[in-house]
Formats: C-alpha cells, structure tokens, sequence
C-alpha cells in the first residue's frame, strides 16, 4: 500500500514497488498518480512503454546476473515467443522455459547473449565487442532493487 508523506504543504508518494511487470525489485519514485476511484485506488502509470525500455536497459546494463524473471521479462519487450528465442540462441524453447521458470539459471554465454541480443533490438546496431566490454568492465557490486524516476527526458535510473 502507497502512503502520502506530508512534509508542510509538499506531499510526496514513498516507492511504489512495480510488480505489474513480472519483476519483485523495481520501484518507482515518480511517474505515476494514485487515483481514487469508486472501487477503490487504482495506480496510473506514466509513459509505461518508456519505463518497460529503462527496466530492460537496466537489466542488460548492469552486473547483476539475470534470474528467471528477467529473463522472461526481456524475452516479451522483444515480442518474442520461447521458441523464437531458443532459436535466435541456438537452443531448445524447453531450455528457455527452464531459464525462466528459475529451474537452473541461464549460463554465462547464454546471458551475455542474450543481453545482447536485447541491447540489438531496443537500440539498432550495436558494436558487440565494445558492449561485451562495457559489462567486462562493471565493477560495482549488482543492485538489489532497480529504482526508476520519470524525467523531462524519459525514465531514469536512479542514481
């Protein structure tokens, strides 16, 4: 449950946990309204294809290993099926089913793929060497949470 926090005349939303996407740790500190309705309060997101873009940009651009959810998570952003998938990584739809169900996890080549794959289809040409580099290079330890603020230029990171 979203709460106001009042701070004199400012009011202010606390995180809201975005599970409507299929992942437990994405929060919100703007970009969405609490609306008052007749069957209750109903939660209005902004620009919700340019926050799904942020999440999966944040997925594929970061450390953290990629669980299940994930997974599942960038395989529909690119409206692609199981078996489409299996067959862009060279595998099985079973294998990708296995992935995402968190049955065993998505070996490192496979992930690395996979992520850049994605980076292809959301961004167009993509310099695969300098990519696989840029997550080479990572060295901060993986997030827990992803935490995303709706800007004048689109959704955002958190810092």
């Amino acid at each position: 449950m979203n709460m106001e926090l009042r701070y004199g005349e400012s009011v202010t939303l606390e995180p809201l946990q975005y599970t409507w996407c299929g992942l437990d740790d994405v929060y919100l500190l703007s970009g969405y309204e609490l609306v008052q309705t007749e069957d209750g309060i109903d939660t209005i997101i902004h620009d919700i294809d340019g926050l799904h873009r942020a999440i999966g940009e944040c997925l594929v651009e970061h450390k953290k290993a990629l669980n299940g959810k994930d997974v599942r998570f960038l395989r529909k952003q690119m409206n692609l099926t199981q078996n489409d998938l299996g067959r862009l990584m060279s595998t099985s739809d079973q294998t990708v089913a296995r992935w995402e169900k968190g049955e065993y996890p998505i070996p490192g080549p496979e992930e690395t793929l996979l992520r850049v794959v994605y980076a292809a289809d959301t961004k167009g040409h993509v310099n695969v060497r300098e990519f696989i580099e840029e997550l080479r290079a990572l060295d901060a330890p993986p997030k827990e949470k992803m935490v995303f603020t709706d800007t004048p230029m689109g959704w955002k990171a958190a810092a």
